[in-house]
């Protein structure tokens, strides 16, 4: 589907109240992986980034990093579409989705870029369920929530992966250009996995270490998180065509 080696990587960060968990994901990004391998860090704001965040968006830009810094701000409301903007934006050959609150250990950036240089077509994700991975400060009632939901869906599409909810993956860029994106809230972050999974996009884990944040509040409300199962109904019996 994608026939581009790896070229480079579009890092894409969306904001609405980091500020120096952003700064600390760019500085990570920036000390492990090699800057020629960065085309671009792609940091998303919206109309309700708050003005510390969006300062600490433009000194990351003005600091001269070595790595062209764009600031967006989104057109569409809900994280969903500032995803998808970003990716009809990205300007690499593939694309990074990662979140600048910590929840995202950045220092595996590198190793996916490895891993994407020798397998160019795949998708690679992390999980925090295989060996290496796991969970810092999770509610014992989420992880366990967590675990049935990832089974079960992971039966429900026969899939071996892990990890399909966790919105940390760097794609191909032609990929996720090609797909047709339906989700606008957080189940965008399931719907990223399972079309390529329907299209038999190979995709590959690497073990991470999920820590809550320390700064700023999550977006994302736990009763949000039941609306997975009728975005993972509505993918399982798509047409393949209809994906594209």
């Amino acid at each position: 589907m994608n026939d581009r080696p790896f070229q480079s990587a579009t890092i894409l960060l969306p904001a609405v109240n980091e500020t120096y968990s952003m700064r600390e994901t760019v500085d990570t990004l920036l000390a492990t992986c090699d800057k020629s391998d960065l085309r671009e860090l792609f940091i998303v704001l919206c109309d309700r980034t708050t003005p510390a965040c969006a300062a600490a968006a433009e000194g990351i830009r003005d600091m001269g990093c070595g790595v062209p810094v764009v600031i967006y701000y989104q057109q569409r409301p809900f994280v969903g579409m500032a995803i998808r903007e970003a990716f009809e934006r990205a300007r690499g050959s593939h694309a990074v989705l990662m979140s600048t609150d910590l929840e995202t250990d950045p220092r595996l950036v590198a190793r996916m870029i490895a891993q994407a240089k020798k397998n160019p077509d795949a998708v690679v994700t992390a999980s925090r369920w295989i060996r290496g991975g796991g969970f810092r400060n999770y509610s014992k009632l989420k992880l366990v929530l967590n675990y049935i939901f990832q089974k079960s869906i992971g039966i429900f599409f026969l899939t071996r992966c892990t990890d399909l909810t966790y919105g940390y993956r760097l794609f191909p860029t032609a990929l996720v250009q090609s797909i047709r994106w339906e989700e606008e809230k957080h189940p965008f972050f399931l719907e990223t996995i399972l079309k390529p999974l329907r299209l038999g996009v190979r995709v590959i884990e690497l073990p991470v270490k999920w820590e809550a944040r320390t700064e700023g509040a999550s977006q994302n409300t736990f009763f949000q998180n039941f609306k997975y199962f009728k975005t993972a109904w509505h993918i399982r019996w798509m047409k393949k065509e209809d994906i594209m």
